[in-house]
């Protein structure tokens, strides 16, 4: 059995009577995924309207801004990637330390604190692997899509900024693993709300 597109599960959140809207409405009562499929989507739409409202521009701003998305992503995605080996390797001499304590004063064991922090640099790069298989710099974006997608840009940014200047302290400073934690955790939510304003084309889900 055929699912529905995500372009058909757009069209049925918005009103309208295009041909053939009956029949999938129909399948989407009837079937379980199209339905966990629909209600992801919904969860993605609430995600993006609650990003921070964009500032006033002027005239063309969004469409000039456009021009410097490539390059600045390809820098975010090479970045992170250096930044997440780097403190891989770091983390390794680690492996004497027995403990350490999280911002609450709770002893946390070494390993724990490494495996978290290896599981969210792992799903940042599967994350980045998924953008350059997507290729969003080769489809054109509305400009509401496009300042979504801008101001995320910047925010992968400032963290990858914070990254870069907590890598460079070393693992001498263990009171640093939990912030270190903290960013990539961040990361990857960023970088997961980027792949939703692409898949989802957040212009034609009403936002």
């Amino acid at each position: 059995m055929s699912h529905l597109s995500i372009d058909q599960l757009i069209e049925l959140r918005e009103p309208g009577s295009e041909p053939g809207r009956e029949t999938a409405q129909a399948h989407l009562q009837q079937c379980e995924a199209c339905r966990a499929e629909a209600e992801l989507l919904d969860q993605r739409v609430a995600r993006l309207r609650a990003l921070p409202a964009p500032r006033p521009s002027r005239s063309r701003f969004l469409e000039t801004r456009a021009a410097f998305v490539r390059g600045r992503r390809r820098r975010h995605i090479q970045r992170g990637g250096l930044v997440g080996l780097a403190l891989a390797a770091s983390l390794l001499l680690a492996v004497g330390l027995r403990s350490d304590q999280s911002p609450d004063g709770t002893l946390i064991p070494v390993a724990q604190t490494e495996n978290e922090l290896a599981g969210a640099i792992a799903r940042s790069q599967e994350l980045e692997n998924a953008l350059r298989l997507y290729d969003p710099e080769s489809r054109v974006l509305d400009g509401r899509t496009a300042g979504l997608a801008l101001r995320l840009e910047d925010q992968l940014s400032a963290v990858d900024r914070q990254l870069e200047m907590l890598s460079t302290l070393g693992q001498l400073h263990t009171s640093r693993r939990h912030e270190q934690l903290r960013l990539w955790r961040e990361r990857v939510g960023l970088l997961d709300a980027l792949m939703d304003v692409h898949l989802t084309r957040a212009s034609f889900a009403g936002l």
